[in-house]
């Protein structure tokens, strides 16, 4: 007969009984014995002794499925709560006692995190510099065009993270390489891996840039300086250093994504700050723009567009339509915006290191924070694109903000939103920052026990590599726009619809099923996304053009 575990001691099954123990699946509290241990049958049943596959599965009172993850993970149902040790965390819930605690791993986080926590962190993540460019791809698609691009764009971003989420309750994984390790093995985990480092380092690296490029012109701007001047707060170099160590660094460090919730709300508050600026100037500034920059009573002289002039402040020379808003445009630039809308809610990287850290966690919970952070950043990215438009129609730059310093450089208001866009920015650093921490772990230090030591060491050998490319190297920026435009198709579309595809068991899904086959061509999407931006990335670097771009 099997033994039965007993306070850390092995009893006989005869002893079992005698002791007043009861089988694990028929007790009436939840079951203490340690997940590494086989758990003995009923003392009624009789005949050959239940293999290890059927064991693994045990129904315990909340009615939930734990499974207890030894060498080999069984599958368990989509639908079910589930951790990758999961046994061990219901034993801390249940049992604190030091003697019988799991030792935990630098991917085994307690879930603390709170539903709106995890809205904050997961809408931040997908909120990115690229809100600055939408009202130039309206400007270049069309009202109607546009809305059909970013509704079927999170429409498809809600599809790939039910693909994942899926994938990840088929075999009890929320770390995106082990996904990767589960379908094709140590390719399968490196290429996630160095996908998710690439993708958020180059998203790190262009968010410095901003705030190496930003910072300077707003204090020169506060301090009403006509001319830059050689002192060090006017240094872009000197105040990407000094951000990145007083702001970013600190919350980098924090343990768990969770901790950054508060961060992450305030960032979209002052997103939300820019979106009202945006639809009060537009029923502030006229159309046709005045001459001038500055107040328009003012006698500063401005470049817009290919046009200057000088003398009184005196209305634009009207164009046919200008300030008539188009609803579907096809020219040049439309194809430019594709790639830019496709990227526009690239946040996957972070969904199951969010949700791995999310209190009671259940797959419909994360779709549910997924769906309304990205219902969110819909609404939000649609009026900032509508009313940036309506208030330049064609004259819109790619960078919005740029465009009402044209037309006053010394607007109180416009300089506060700058400010608090650089803020939403910086406070986006950190949360990128986790999931390459994580992927470095995952493919260095795999089964180590958490450190301090090394959780720091990461973040801090990270912010100094990208503050010397921001610092020294600017232009290896491109480099990361043609290594973006490669790695965000394969974690949007590529690999969640290809894991998908291998770990569900053909049993349940034969390959010739309809999600099977939706999966497929949602995969043949994002490689032609991928054609496409690699195309006009090229083709901007053979003319000298620096159009193309991507959200981040």
């Amino acid at each position: 007969m099997s033994p039965t575990l007993e306070k850390g001691r092995v009893l006989p099954s005869n002893e079992a009984s005698t002791a007043g123990l009861e089988p694990c699946s028929s007790h009436p509290e939840p079951d203490p014995t340690p997940c590494h241990a086989t758990r003995s049958p009923a003392p009624a049943m009789e005949g050959p002794e239940l293999p290890v596959q059927a064991e693994m599965v045990e129904l315990v009172p909340n009615g939930k499925h734990a499974a207890a993850l030894g060498t080999t993970t069984i599958p368990s149902l989509p639908g079910d709560r589930f951790d990758e040790n999961q046994c061990g965390a219901e034993m801390e819930e249940f049992l604190p006692h030091g003697s019988e605690k799991k030792q935990t791993h630098f991917t085994d986080f307690e879930g603390k995190t709170s539903f709106g926590m995890s809205v904050f962190n997961l809408s931040n993540a997908i909120m990115g510099s690229g809100i600055l460019g939408l009202a130039y791809a309206m400007a270049n698609t069309g009202i109607i065009l546009f809305l059909f691009l970013l509704t079927a764009v999170a429409l498809l971003s809600s599809y790939s993270i039910h693909l994942l989420l899926k994938s990840s309750g088929i075999v009890g994984i929320r770390a995106y390489e082990q996904l990767g390790f589960r379908a094709f093995g140590t390719p399968g985990k490196l290429a996630a891996a160095i996908a998710i480092t690439l993708q958020n380092i180059g998203a790190m690296s262009s968010y410095l840039y901003i705030v190496k490029s930003e910072v300077p012109l707003v204090i020169q701007t506060f301090l009403n300086l006509e001319e830059k001047t050689t002192d060090w707060y006017l240094n872009g170099n000197y105040l990407v250093i000094l951000v990145s160590v007083t702001v970013i660094l600190p919350l980098a460090l924090m343990k768990q994504l969770g901790y950054l919730g508060y961060a992450s709300g305030f960032s979209l508050s002052c997103m939300v700050f820019f979106l009202i600026s945006v639809i009060y100037k537009k029923f502030q500034i006229p159309c046709p723009l005045p001459e001038q920059g500055g107040n328009i009573t003012s006698g500063i002289n401005v470049t817009l567009g290919s046009e200057h002039w000088d003398g009184p402040a005196a209305p634009l020379p009207p164009e046919v339509g200008a300030c008539t808003p188009s609803f579907f445009t096809l020219n040049s630039q439309t194809a430019y915006t594709i790639p830019i809308m496709a990227f526009a809610f690239v946040c996957h990287p972070e969904v199951l290191p969010i949700y791995t850290e999310l209190k009671n966690p259940s797959k419909k919970k994360m779709q549910c924070i997924s769906n309304i952070s990205i219902t969110v950043m819909y609404l939000m990215y649609f009026l900032a694109a509508l009313f940036g438009y309506l208030t330049f129609y064609g004259r819109v730059e790619s960078e919005l903000l740029h465009t009402y310093s044209r037309v006053d450089p010394f607007d109180v208001l416009i300089l506060c939103v700058r400010v608090a866009v650089l803020t939403a920015v910086t406070l986006t650093v950190p949360i990128v920052l986790f999931p390459v921490r994580r992927a470095i772990q995952q493919m260095l230090f795999q089964g180590k026990n958490f450190s301090w030591i090394r959780h720091v060491a990461i973040a801090v050998i990270l912010l100094t590599f990208i503050n010397l490319l921001v610092i020294f190297a600017p232009s290896i920026l491109g480099i990361f726009g043609l290594i973006g435009a490669t790695s965000a198709p394969c974690l949007i579309f590529i690999f969640p619809a290809i894991f998908y595809i291998r770990i569900m068991p053909k049993d349940k899904e034969p390959l010739r099923s309809t999600p099977k086959i939706l999966a497929a061509c949602f995969a043949l999407l994002g490689v032609l996304f991928m054609i496409m931006s690699l195309s006009f990335i090229i083709t901007d670097w053979a003319t000298g053009g620096g159009r193309s771009g991507g959200s981040h």
